[in-house]
Protein backbone atom coordinates (compact mmCIF):
# COMPACT_ATOMS: atom_id res chain seq x y z
CA UNK A 1 0.00 0.00 0.00
CA UNK A 2 1.54 3.22 -1.31
CA UNK A 3 2.69 5.59 1.69
CA UNK A 4 0.06 8.13 1.36
CA UNK A 5 -2.74 6.01 1.07
CA UNK A 6 -1.76 4.42 4.45
CA UNK A 7 -1.49 7.43 6.17
CA UNK A 8 -4.64 8.50 4.90
CA UNK A 9 -6.32 5.48 6.55
CA UNK A 10 -4.15 5.52 9.38
CA UNK A 11 -5.70 9.22 9.91
CA UNK A 12 -8.88 7.78 9.29
CA UNK A 13 -9.71 4.72 11.46
CA UNK A 14 -7.44 7.03 14.40
CA UNK A 15 -10.41 9.91 14.06
CA UNK A 16 -13.07 7.22 13.89
CA UNK A 17 -11.91 5.63 17.22
CA UNK A 18 -11.41 8.97 19.24
CA UNK A 19 -15.15 9.86 17.84
CA UNK A 20 -16.50 6.34 19.11
CA UNK A 21 -14.35 6.63 22.43
CA UNK A 22 -16.99 8.79 24.45
CA UNK A 23 -19.98 7.39 23.27
CA UNK A 24 -18.52 3.85 24.17
CA UNK A 25 -18.27 4.87 27.35
CA UNK A 26 -21.56 6.28 27.78
CA UNK A 27 -23.23 2.99 26.54
CA UNK A 28 -20.59 0.94 29.02
CA UNK A 29 -22.07 2.70 31.80
CA UNK A 30 -25.64 2.79 30.95
CA UNK A 31 -25.58 -1.04 30.12
CA UNK A 32 -23.21 -2.50 32.62
CA UNK A 33 -23.72 0.49 35.80
CA UNK A 34 -27.29 1.84 35.19
CA UNK A 35 -28.70 -1.85 34.01
CA UNK A 36 -26.88 -3.26 37.68
CA UNK A 37 -29.90 -3.85 40.23
CA UNK A 38 -26.95 -4.03 43.26
CA UNK A 39 -24.52 -1.35 41.59
CA UNK A 40 -27.65 1.02 41.64
CA UNK A 41 -29.08 0.42 45.07
CA UNK A 42 -25.15 0.59 46.27
CA UNK A 43 -24.61 3.91 44.41
CA UNK A 44 -28.01 5.42 45.57
CA UNK A 45 -27.73 4.85 49.04
CA UNK A 46 -25.26 6.93 50.61
CA UNK A 47 -27.94 9.85 49.19
CA UNK A 48 -30.09 8.65 52.53
CA UNK A 49 -27.82 10.65 54.89
CA UNK A 50 -27.60 13.49 51.84
CA UNK A 51 -29.73 16.35 53.85
CA UNK A 52 -31.55 18.02 50.62
CA UNK A 53 -32.59 14.14 49.91
CA UNK A 54 -33.70 14.31 53.22
CA UNK A 55 -35.86 17.42 52.94
CA UNK A 56 -37.26 16.20 50.32
CA UNK A 57 -38.71 13.07 50.78
CA UNK A 58 -39.62 13.89 54.49
CA UNK A 59 -41.57 17.08 53.24
CA UNK A 60 -43.50 15.03 50.45
CA UNK A 61 -43.92 11.61 52.67
CA UNK A 62 -44.78 14.31 55.56
CA UNK A 63 -47.52 16.05 52.75
CA UNK A 64 -48.97 12.31 52.43
CA UNK A 65 -49.17 11.55 55.85
CA UNK A 66 -51.49 14.23 57.19
CA UNK A 67 -53.76 14.49 53.60
CA UNK A 68 -54.09 10.39 54.36
CA UNK A 69 -55.38 10.52 58.10
CA UNK A 70 -57.84 13.02 59.39
CA UNK A 71 -56.67 14.95 61.97
CA UNK A 72 -59.80 17.13 62.75
CA UNK A 73 -59.87 20.11 64.68
CA UNK A 74 -55.76 19.64 65.52
CA UNK A 75 -54.79 20.08 62.14
CA UNK A 76 -51.59 22.73 62.46
CA UNK A 77 -50.60 20.93 65.69
CA UNK A 78 -50.74 17.29 64.13
CA UNK A 79 -48.87 18.66 60.84
CA UNK A 80 -46.10 20.08 62.88
CA UNK A 81 -45.87 16.71 64.65
CA UNK A 82 -45.81 14.65 61.78
CA UNK A 83 -43.62 17.01 59.64
CA UNK A 84 -40.96 17.09 62.94
CA UNK A 85 -41.20 13.45 63.12
CA UNK A 86 -40.85 12.45 59.37
CA UNK A 87 -37.91 14.98 59.21
CA UNK A 88 -36.38 12.67 62.52
CA UNK A 89 -37.32 9.84 60.57
CA UNK A 90 -35.21 10.13 57.53
CA UNK A 91 -32.13 10.46 59.96
CA UNK A 92 -32.46 6.92 61.15
CA UNK A 93 -31.62 3.43 60.00
CA UNK A 94 -34.94 2.22 59.37
CA UNK A 95 -34.97 4.89 57.07
CA UNK A 96 -31.78 3.84 55.27
CA UNK A 97 -33.53 0.39 54.46
CA UNK A 98 -36.84 1.40 53.37
CA UNK A 99 -34.88 3.93 50.63
CA UNK A 100 -32.70 0.54 49.35
CA UNK A 101 -35.76 -1.31 49.41
CA UNK A 102 -37.63 1.41 47.79
CA UNK A 103 -34.29 1.68 45.58
CA UNK A 104 -34.20 -1.91 44.72
CA UNK A 105 -38.19 -2.21 43.91
CA UNK A 106 -38.31 0.66 41.48
CA UNK A 107 -35.20 0.08 39.45
CA UNK A 108 -36.10 -4.59 39.59
CA UNK A 109 -39.62 -3.24 38.26
CA UNK A 110 -38.14 -0.69 35.27
CA UNK A 111 -35.50 -3.40 34.25
CA UNK A 112 -38.40 -5.86 33.96
CA UNK A 113 -40.04 -3.94 31.84
CA UNK A 114 -37.31 -3.28 29.86
CA UNK A 115 -36.32 -6.78 29.43
CA UNK A 116 -39.84 -8.64 29.18
CA UNK A 117 -42.85 -8.79 27.55
CA UNK A 118 -44.21 -11.37 29.85
CA UNK A 119 -47.28 -9.79 31.99
CA UNK A 120 -46.87 -12.39 34.67
CA UNK A 121 -43.70 -11.10 36.17
CA UNK A 122 -43.41 -10.02 38.98
CA UNK A 123 -41.43 -8.59 41.71
CA UNK A 124 -41.98 -8.16 45.48
CA UNK A 125 -42.65 -4.66 45.65
CA UNK A 126 -42.45 -3.43 41.89
CA UNK A 127 -44.54 -5.14 39.68
CA UNK A 128 -44.43 -4.95 35.11
CA UNK A 129 -48.42 -5.68 33.79
CA UNK A 130 -47.00 -6.43 30.14
CA UNK A 131 -47.95 -3.15 28.11
CA UNK A 132 -49.22 -1.71 31.01
CA UNK A 133 -47.50 1.27 33.51
CA UNK A 134 -44.56 0.19 36.05
CA UNK A 135 -45.34 0.63 38.88
CA UNK A 136 -43.83 0.04 42.92
CA UNK A 137 -45.79 -0.75 45.90
CA UNK A 138 -45.34 2.06 48.77
CA UNK A 139 -46.63 -0.40 51.33
CA UNK A 140 -43.74 -1.56 53.17
CA UNK A 141 -42.10 1.32 52.98
CA UNK A 142 -45.28 3.09 54.51
CA UNK A 143 -45.09 0.01 57.08
CA UNK A 144 -41.62 0.92 58.16
CA UNK A 145 -42.59 4.74 58.45
CA UNK A 146 -45.62 3.69 60.93
CA UNK A 147 -44.05 1.45 62.90
CA UNK A 148 -41.31 3.97 63.46
CA UNK A 149 -43.35 6.82 64.29
CA UNK A 150 -45.63 5.17 66.45
CA UNK A 151 -42.59 3.57 68.38
CA UNK A 152 -41.46 7.55 68.95
CA UNK A 153 -44.88 7.88 70.32
CA UNK A 154 -45.81 10.24 67.26
CA UNK A 155 -49.76 11.64 67.87
CA UNK A 156 -51.86 9.95 65.40
CA UNK A 157 -49.10 7.18 64.35
CA UNK A 158 -51.40 4.55 64.79
CA UNK A 159 -54.14 5.92 62.11
CA UNK A 160 -51.78 6.33 59.40
CA UNK A 161 -52.75 3.54 56.66
CA UNK A 162 -51.01 0.85 55.43
CA UNK A 163 -52.42 0.17 51.77
CA UNK A 164 -51.09 -1.12 48.59
CA UNK A 165 -51.17 2.02 46.83
CA UNK A 166 -49.46 1.37 43.29
CA UNK A 167 -47.20 4.05 42.24
CA UNK A 168 -46.61 4.25 38.65
CA UNK A 169 -42.83 5.19 37.75
CA UNK A 170 -42.53 4.41 33.88
CA UNK A 171 -45.48 5.35 32.01
CA UNK A 172 -46.87 2.60 29.67
CA UNK A 173 -46.35 4.89 26.36
CA UNK A 174 -42.99 5.20 26.99
CA UNK A 175 -42.41 1.74 27.30
CA UNK A 176 -41.89 0.60 23.63
CA UNK A 177 -39.51 3.50 22.81
CA UNK A 178 -37.30 2.89 26.02
CA UNK A 179 -37.02 -0.40 25.33
CA UNK A 180 -35.55 -0.26 21.74
CA UNK A 181 -33.07 2.19 23.61
CA UNK A 182 -32.34 -0.22 25.88
CA UNK A 183 -31.52 -2.70 23.44
CA UNK A 184 -29.44 -1.09 22.13
CA UNK A 185 -27.13 0.16 25.00
CA UNK A 186 -26.81 -3.47 25.64
CA UNK A 187 -25.38 -4.42 22.54
CA UNK A 188 -23.38 -1.20 22.21
CA UNK A 189 -22.33 -1.28 25.88
CA UNK A 190 -19.48 -4.07 24.77
CA UNK A 191 -18.85 -3.23 20.94
CA UNK A 192 -18.54 0.31 20.83
CA UNK A 193 -15.34 0.24 23.24
CA UNK A 194 -13.95 -2.59 21.18
CA UNK A 195 -14.36 -1.30 17.89
CA UNK A 196 -12.54 1.99 19.03
CA UNK A 197 -10.02 -0.27 20.36
CA UNK A 198 -9.78 -2.10 17.35
CA UNK A 199 -9.66 1.18 15.24
CA UNK A 200 -7.37 3.26 16.76
CA UNK A 201 -4.60 -0.14 16.98
CA UNK A 202 -5.49 -0.58 13.20
CA UNK A 203 -4.69 2.94 12.29
CA UNK A 204 -1.84 3.15 14.60
CA UNK A 205 -0.54 -0.35 12.66
CA UNK A 206 -0.81 1.15 9.49
CA UNK A 207 0.40 4.75 9.91
CA UNK A 208 3.84 5.23 8.58
CA UNK A 209 4.74 7.34 11.56
CA UNK A 210 3.74 5.28 13.88
CA UNK A 211 4.92 7.98 17.04
CA UNK A 212 2.79 10.35 15.75
CA UNK A 213 -0.46 8.28 15.16
CA UNK A 214 0.17 7.23 18.55
CA UNK A 215 0.17 10.79 19.73
CA UNK A 216 -2.78 11.72 17.22
CA UNK A 217 -4.64 8.65 18.79
CA UNK A 218 -3.66 9.92 22.71
CA UNK A 219 -4.58 13.44 22.05
CA UNK A 220 -8.13 12.39 20.43
CA UNK A 221 -8.59 10.42 23.60
CA UNK A 222 -8.55 13.48 25.70
CA UNK A 223 -10.45 15.63 23.65
CA UNK A 224 -13.11 12.72 23.64
CA UNK A 225 -13.03 12.61 27.75
CA UNK A 226 -12.74 16.29 28.08
CA UNK A 227 -16.00 16.36 25.66
CA UNK A 228 -17.99 13.78 28.02
CA UNK A 229 -17.33 16.03 31.01
CA UNK A 230 -18.70 18.93 29.33
CA UNK A 231 -21.43 17.05 27.88
CA UNK A 232 -22.56 15.84 31.45
CA UNK A 233 -21.98 19.07 32.54
CA UNK A 234 -24.31 20.62 30.34
CA UNK A 235 -27.20 17.73 30.74
CA UNK A 236 -26.72 18.21 34.62
CA UNK A 237 -27.57 22.28 34.17
CA UNK A 238 -30.35 21.68 31.49
CA UNK A 239 -31.80 18.62 34.00
CA UNK A 240 -31.98 21.02 36.99
CA UNK A 241 -33.68 24.02 34.65
CA UNK A 242 -36.37 21.88 33.91
CA UNK A 243 -37.62 20.16 36.96
CA UNK A 244 -41.40 20.07 37.44
CA UNK A 245 -42.80 22.37 40.44
CA UNK A 246 -41.98 20.84 43.86
CA UNK A 247 -39.22 18.85 42.90
CA UNK A 248 -35.85 20.09 45.04
CA UNK A 249 -33.08 21.12 43.06
CA UNK A 250 -30.60 20.38 45.56
CA UNK A 251 -31.82 16.84 45.78
CA UNK A 252 -32.05 16.25 42.09
CA UNK A 253 -28.72 17.47 41.34
CA UNK A 254 -27.34 15.22 44.27
CA UNK A 255 -29.35 12.49 42.71
CA UNK A 256 -27.73 13.28 38.77
CA UNK A 257 -24.16 13.94 40.65
CA UNK A 258 -24.50 10.32 42.07
CA UNK A 259 -25.53 8.68 39.09
CA UNK A 260 -22.96 9.83 37.29
CA UNK A 261 -20.02 9.47 39.05
CA UNK A 262 -18.46 7.11 37.60
CA UNK A 263 -19.09 8.18 34.24
CA UNK A 264 -17.45 11.53 35.17
CA UNK A 265 -14.46 9.59 36.61
CA UNK A 266 -14.13 8.00 33.21
CA UNK A 267 -13.64 11.47 31.50
CA UNK A 268 -11.13 12.67 33.83
CA UNK A 269 -9.67 9.21 33.22
CA UNK A 270 -9.60 9.19 29.37
CA UNK A 271 -8.28 12.90 29.90
CA UNK A 272 -5.04 12.05 31.98
CA UNK A 273 -3.96 8.92 30.12
CA UNK A 274 -4.32 11.09 27.03
CA UNK A 275 -2.36 13.87 27.63
CA UNK A 276 -0.11 11.50 29.52
CA UNK A 277 1.27 9.27 26.73
CA UNK A 278 0.85 12.53 24.75
CA UNK A 279 3.58 13.77 26.91
CA UNK A 280 5.01 11.13 26.94
CA UNK A 281 5.63 10.32 23.29
CA UNK A 282 6.84 13.86 22.86
CA UNK A 283 9.23 13.41 25.88
CA UNK A 284 11.15 10.86 24.42
CA UNK A 285 11.23 12.12 20.95
CA UNK A 286 13.14 14.60 22.22
CA UNK A 287 15.37 13.08 23.92
CA UNK A 288 15.76 10.62 21.01
CA UNK A 289 16.31 13.56 19.30
CA UNK A 290 19.28 14.92 21.57
CA UNK A 291 21.00 11.63 21.63
CA UNK A 292 21.55 10.86 17.90
CA UNK A 293 23.02 14.75 18.05
CA UNK A 294 24.81 13.76 20.70
CA UNK A 295 26.40 10.92 18.96
CA UNK A 296 26.50 12.10 15.91
CA UNK A 297 29.02 15.12 17.58
CA UNK A 298 31.08 12.38 19.41
CA UNK A 299 31.79 10.84 16.51
CA UNK A 300 34.86 11.82 15.15
CA UNK A 301 34.60 13.08 10.76
CA UNK A 302 36.94 11.18 8.61
CA UNK A 303 40.68 11.89 8.20
CA UNK A 304 40.60 13.76 4.47
CA UNK A 305 44.20 12.28 2.95
CA UNK A 306 45.73 14.36 0.62
CA UNK A 307 46.37 13.31 -2.85
CA UNK A 308 50.26 13.17 -4.56
CA UNK A 309 51.15 15.71 -5.99
CA UNK A 310 52.02 14.63 -9.43
CA UNK A 311 55.33 16.28 -10.66
CA UNK A 312 55.57 16.57 -14.53
CA UNK A 313 58.41 15.08 -16.51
Amino acid sequence: MPHRLRSAVSAALTALACLLLPFGALSAWAAYGLADTGRYVTTMAPLAENPYVQDAIADNLGAGITHAIDVGPFDAGANHFVQDAVHSFTRTEAFRSAWDTANRATHEAVLDALRSDDPNRRRPYGSYGGEGAVTIDLAPVTAQVKRQLTDDHVPLASHIPVAHTEVAVLPAQDLVPLRKGFLVLEVAGFWLPVTAGVLAVTGIALAVRRRRAITATALGTALGGALLGVALAIVRRLTLADLPPGVSAPAAGAVYDALTATLRTVSWLLLALGLAVALGMWVTDRYGRAGRLRRASATPAPVQVPEPTRVRA
